[in-house]
C-alpha cells in the first residue's frame, strides 16, 4: 500500500531550512518530516538520548569531584610540607643571609623552570589527543 500524499504550507524560513537540510546525501523531506512527527507524537523514543547523555554527564560530575579532592590534598600535603620545612629550619646567622638568599634564589628559579617545563610538556601531550 502506498504512502498517503498530504500538502503542507511551511513558513518560509522553515522550508529554507528544510531545503537546506536536503542538500546532504541520503536525506529528503518527506523522511526529515516523518522523524519530525515521529518525535511529535513519541516523545519517549528521544528520551532515549537524553538519559545516555545524563547518565555522562553524571560521570563528568563524579570524575571533576574526584579531581577537586585530589586537588584538595595534594595542596593540603604542599602546606603540610611548607609548614614543617619552615618549622625545623634553624635561622642562618647574619653574615651567611645574603648567600643563602642568593643560593635559594637560584633554586627556586630552578625550580620554576622545571614545573613550567612539565606543564608545558603535559599540555603538549594533552593537544595530542585533543579532538
Amino acid at each position: 500500500m502506498p504512502k498517503p500524499r498530504i500538502n503542507l504550507r511551511l513558513a518560509t524560513d522553515i522550508y529554507a531550512r528544510l531545503d537546506e537540510a536536503t542538500q546532504r546525501p541520503g536525506a529528503t523531506k518527506s523522511a526529515i518530516i516523518e522523524q519530525a512527527l515521529r518525535e511529535y507524537f513519541d516523545p519517549e523514543a528521544k528520551s532515549g538520548l537524553e538519559e545516555r547523555i545524563l547518565a555522562r554527564l553524571d560521570v563528568f560530575d563524579i570524575r571533576q569531584g574526584e579531581i577537586e579532592r585530589d586537588v584538595g590534598f595534594t595542596l593540603e600535603a604542599l602546606g603540610q610540607f611548607v609548614l614543617y620545612w619552615l618549622t625545623r629550619t634553624d635561622p642562618l646567622p647574619e653574615g651567611e643571609r645574603k648567600a643563602a638568599h642568593a643560593l635559594g634564589q637560584r633554586r627556586f628559579d630552578y625550580f620554576a623552570e622545571q614545573v613550567a617545563r612539565k606543564v608545558h610538556s603535559r599540555d603538549r601531550m594533552i593537544d595530542r589527543f585533543t579532538f
